[in-house]
């Protein structure tokens, strides 16, 4: 693709608008409801978010992750947590997420702080993950460098010999972060790059402020 085709590059966002009158009471219940709308319409992945940390030396980093959990303390996913993400999001206990329904012209970026999720939950999810998840989630260093493909595979031979015929348990070293609710927008594209942007604050009494944003 050249330049000049990237800059004359257009998509006119013709869905219905979003106001601040529109919206549920709480971020969650709202975003639930545009989670469930895009899983309908069958978009890829709807609960993939791209995920921003920083390094140690203050640098940003992004990638996207599988959400496993949302509710009212904020978002879930499961990981190494010797990986540099994990590493990332423990060196500095604060990051944002961006969850992009691009066939709806809808995204919605998240910013709050970070706290590991409990043993118990992370017990859950992963004893109803597929075997060969599980199998993975031990075999793989995650964020290490590896010689090939091969030295991979030899060791997930190693890891589902060792477990044959038994249940996997979870890895120590495997376990939830969740993302808090410091700050939630919704954004609903609209035609002429006018979108629709709303705003959730939390007041400190369980409650949230919605302010409409300038697009």
């Amino acid at each position: 693709m050249t330049s000049s085709s990237l800059s004359s590059r257009r998509v006119q966002y013709e869905t219905a608008g979003l106001d601040v009158a529109d919206v549920a009471a709480d971020p969650i219940t709202q975003w639930t409801q545009w989670y469930d709308e895009a899983a309908t319409a069958g978009v890829a992945e709807p609960n993939a978010m791209v995920l921003a940390t920083v390094d140690r030396d203050g640098r940003p980093d992004a990638r996207f992750v599988l959400v496993r959990g949302a509710d009212e303390r904020g978002f879930v996913l499961y990981t190494n947590l010797h990986s540099e993400k994990s590493a990332q999001l423990a060196g500095q206990p604060h990051a944002a997420g961006v969850f992009s329904w691009l066939d709806l012209h809808r995204q919605v970026r998240v910013r709050g702080p970070v706290e590991r999720a409990t043993d118990a939950e992370a017990d859950a999810y992963f004893a109803g993950r597929p075997r060969d998840s599980q199998i993975g989630a031990w075999a793989s260093p995650q964020s290490e460098p590896l010689a090939d493909r091969a030295a991979l595979d030899a060791r997930i031979a190693d890891v589902a010999a060792r477990f044959e015929g038994e249940d996997v348990p979870r890895p120590p070293f495997w376990g939830g972060w969740r993302l808090g609710l410091a700050e939630v927008e919704f954004w609903q594209g609209r035609p002429s790059r006018l979108h629709d942007r709303v705003r959730y604050t939390p007041t400190g009494d369980g409650t949230w402020t919605t302010t409409r944003l300038a697009p």
